[in-house]
């Protein structure tokens, strides 16, 4: 599904990956992990196609195409979803008229009608009681006036609408509670098929407890340096990276 060969990326003339190589197949969960400023955010930023970061050498191909040649929004409507470390708040915009133009305009892309109004509003009502959203929230601006865990929850309910293929989590748990981040990955759980692939992005083992990883990987300094089964997430959460930093090094 994704595979990218020897990224380089920057961001504001600053190097911050050195030769990322990662290949993920359809129905494969990959977490990342690393220390602040390794590059995580930076890798799905720039697989997002966000314009603060410039690509410098490598490649990115998504089911048979040339990510880097496509538009933020094409890459959306082909299948890759993002949920934000930090979600922002767009007060004006109601959530139901940004998720029916979100999800019509990805239908339109891929060669459907759009859903008409009692379609549409059946399918939010199924897919909010995935992550038990609060119907009031539905009913406001985008975000607007919710908590950090609602807003994560959001999140999980905008991917169950849109319907990716390929998921980005960029620390999803950070600042949930336990019963929070619970709900928030048996969301995910729910939606996710043998079809639909995803880079679980996290400093904790605690969100792999319940979103199982195929692999792991470790990014630091640029570089995937370690890659490894589930096992390696708790290893971390035991002895940090040193010793991961310290076997580089001897390399």
């Amino acid at each position: 599904m994704l595979e990218i060969k020897n990224l380089h990326a920057s961001v504001n003339g600053k190097e911050i990956l050195k030769g990322v190589d990662l290949t993920i197949n359809d129905g494969e969960i990959h977490a990342l992990m690393g220390t602040n400023g390794a590059g995580k955010s930076t890798l799905s930023n720039i697989i997002v196609g966000h314009p603060a970061y410039e690509v410098t050498e490598g490649s990115i191909t998504f089911n048979g195409q040339d990510l880097l040649a496509m538009k933020p929004e094409e890459r959306a409507h082909a299948g890759i979803f993002l949920s934000f470390q930090q979600p922002i708040e767009i007060p004006g915009v109601s959530m139901t008229n940004f998720l029916r133009t979100a999800v019509n305009e990805r239908r339109k892309y891929l060669g459907l009608e759009p859903l008409k109004s009692t379609d549409f509003l059946k399918q939010m009502r199924e897919k909010r009681k995935l992550v038990e959203l609060d119907s009031k929230l539905v009913n406001r601006s985008v975000n607007e006036g919710f908590s950090g865990g609602e807003k994560k929850r959001n999140e999980i309910f905008q991917m169950a609408m849109l319907e990716p293929t390929f998921c980005i989590l960029d620390e999803t748990d950070s600042g949930l509670d336990v019963d929070a981040l619970r709900i928030v990955a048996e969301g995910f759980n729910r939606l996710k098929d043998d079809k639909t692939s995803a880079i679980i992005i996290t400093h904790y083992q605690r969100l792999l407890d319940y979103i199982r990883p195929d692999k792991v990987h470790v990014l630091l300094n640029g570089r995937i340096v370690k890659t490894g089964d589930a096992s390696l997430a708790k290893e971390i959460e035991d002895r940090g990276f040193d010793w991961i930093k310290d076997e580089t090094e001897k390399e």
